[in-house]
């Protein structure tokens, strides 16, 4: 059984109350379970932490181990290097995620430190973001 982790950053334990317009009313909890439930022959974990430092910690805990890592560094996107390095280090495939098309937002979000060390980049399909990351690892 492929072994996958799903990590989150800042302000991602607030989706269901956050700016639903933009990233809707569902908790990521709750769609989490509709995941597991759909993709029954992957273990799916979950992390999430509003903390750069935690986040670099995660995944060099697991970076050597699980089959990919499906990486949302929300705003630590555009200003994180020491994420993109962490990245980089490790030897799991990372996808990196967003919920909403970072390319239509802000200019500031235009710039990633994350994407020139991943297997790919999915972006602007809301949650539905997370199950083709999923997708990209049982290809």
């Amino acid at each position: 059984m492929k072994q996958l982790i799903i990590i989150n950053g800042p302000n991602l334990n607030l989706l269901g109350k956050r700016e639903p317009e933009m990233y809707g009313n569902e908790t990521f909890e709750d769609y989490l379970k509709t995941l597991q439930s759909k993709f029954k022959d992957i273990n799916i974990d979950y992390y999430q932490s509003n903390i750069e430092g935690e986040l670099i910690d995660k995944l060099q805990d697991i970076g050597f181990s699980y089959d990919g890592i499906i990486l949302n560094a929300a705003a630590y996107t555009h200003t994180s290097v020491g994420i993109g390095d962490a990245v980089k280090a490790i030897n799991t495939p990372v996808v990196e995620v967003h919920i909403s098309n970072t390319f239509s937002r802000e200019e500031f979000r235009h710039q990633s430190y994350i994407s020139p060390h991943t297997k790919g980049v999915i972006l602007g399909f809301g949650l539905l973001s997370y199950d083709l990351a999923i997708e990209s690892f049982i290809l």
